[in-house]
């Protein structure tokens, strides 16, 4: 098998892993009653808020579920340009409005789109159903600044988060202490309706109160802790002052923290985390298996630096192996720490970083490298898939595919050498998959 065909099989592995967790597929599997303890129509009403890149198919799979019977209304956020690309055949929803909003640096559309889902949780009474869609994206998408931080104070605190490297934990523990409906706090505003939360996990341990940061769900952090993640990446004097301040305050008592497990608002709450990143790992073993490789190993919850994952990838598809066809995974969602002014995202660090690893290896290895969301940073791209060869590719193309690297310009050195992988967006996140081939000994 040469390495087109390769990379041929290793795109339908990836792409069997982000078919696993569209949301009409998990919805189906959800038995809506149970979750509940009781039918859905024996509510008055049901209403509908929602937030991340899942949404538009969500909220369609929803109502198709629900019935023509349930009184629906409601309104979902989705990142801007997001509805226009909703494939034929993918539901969407008629009776549930879709609003737009930036990702993954909030806008004032996010602002209005977290303003209308509190006050329709508000709206709720004590025999209504609120039903919270979650996926990711959510954070920037319901962006809600408390009293006395503006929207571009908080919009420069996220650019610094994100540009940094701190891991998403962190990144959501600040959000949540900087937002009216992060961390608990929609919960509260729908009490004391029943609210039942489905989520879709796009970060590594699938833990609610990280997820979209955690609006349906108790908070464990605190303001210190929120201080904490800013002190250890250095951007305590970074931040804007609004923010020091707020934080500083909250730190101080003089600002109520995020409600806790003991809440009273919690105990008609349910959340269920529908899909996973195990869950699009698992599609793509049973891909692998079908197209008639052996799987050899899968490695969920990776995090640290794209190109150190790369470069490990690399060396683990390199070395030794029972022979045959065999294949490797790999899920989770790395960082990367801007040091430089390129292009790119981290699973294009991650495919750029293993082409530089196997950079003349002899062995047959196609390493691909995607996000389940269709979008790896600010470009057009889901991430890379590289051979052996594809260094030389991207010097024959007059590029210097390691000063690329350091330049965190990932993308251009792909595309000379025909090695990204586009997909568009698929309407669904849950992190990143990384897809590792090799035929021979």
């Amino acid at each position: 098998m040469d390495r087109d065909a390769l990379a041929l099989d290793a795109r339908r592995i990836f792409d069997a892993a982000v078919r696993a967790v569209q949301a009409p597929a998990l919805l189906h599997q959800v038995d809506l009653g149970d979750l509940l303890g009781r039918p859905a129509d024996t509510f008055d009403r049901v209403l509908v808020v929602g937030a991340g890149k899942a949404s538009v198919p969500f909220a369609g799979a929803l109502e198709a579920c629900l019935g023509e019977v349930v009184p629906v209304e409601g309104a979902v956020a989705v990142p801007a340009g997001v509805p226009d690309t909703v494939p034929d055949g993918m539901p969407r929803p008629t009776r549930i409005r879709v609003l737009e909003g930036g990702h993954p640096v909030p806008t004032a559309a996010g602002t209005q789109a977290a303003t209308d889902a509190l006050a329709l949780a508000r709206s709720a009474g004590p025999d209504d159903l609120v039903v919270a869609l979650i996926s990711g994206g959510g954070s920037a998408l319901w962006t809600l600044p408390p009293d006395g931080v503006s929207l571009d104070d908080l919009r420069a605190t996220t650019h610094l988060l994100l540009a940094s490297g701190v891991p998403i934990e962190g990144v959501n523990t600040v959000r949540k202490h900087l937002s009216r409906l992060s961390g608990g706090r929609l919960a509260l505003a729908a009490a004391p309706a029943t609210l039942l939360a489905l989520v879709l996990s796009d970060v590594v341990g699938d833990d609610p109160a990280v997820i979209a940061s955690g609006p349906t769900v108790p908070d464990p952090t605190s303001f210190a802790d929120a201080t904490a993640v800013l002190n250890a990446a250095g951007l305590t004097d970074h931040v804007p002052p609004s923010v020091r301040a707020y934080l500083s305050a909250g730190s101080a008592g003089a600002i109520p923290e995020t409600p806790g497990p003991d809440h009273p608002a919690f105990w008609t709450v349910t959340t269920a985390v529908i899909g996973t990143n195990g869950t699009a790992l698992s599609a793509a073993a049973a891909e692998a298996v079908r197209l008639g490789y052996a799987v050899e190993g899968v490695e969920a919850g990776v995090e640290g630096e794209a190109r150190d994952l790369g470069r490990r990838v690399a060396e683990a598809m390199a070395g030794p192996t029972t022979g045959g066809s065999v294949c490797r995974l790999w899920g989770g969602e790395t960082t990367v720490t801007v040091t430089g002014g390129g292009r790119g995202g981290r699973n294009q660090e991650v495919a750029l970083a293993a082409a530089l690893a196997l950079d003349t290896a002899e062995a047959d290895v196609v390493v691909l490298s995607g996000g389940t969301d269709g979008i790896d940073g600010p470009t057009d791209a889901a991430g890379g898939s590289i051979s052996p060869a594809t260094a030389a590719r991207i010097r024959d193309a007059g590029l210097d595919p390691a000063a690329r690297l350091a330049d965190n310009d990932a993308y251009p050195a792909l595309a000379a050498a025909d090695a990204l992988v586009r997909t568009g967006p698929t309407h669904t996140n849950v992190a990143d998959v990384v897809v590792g081939l090799r035929v021979g000994s």
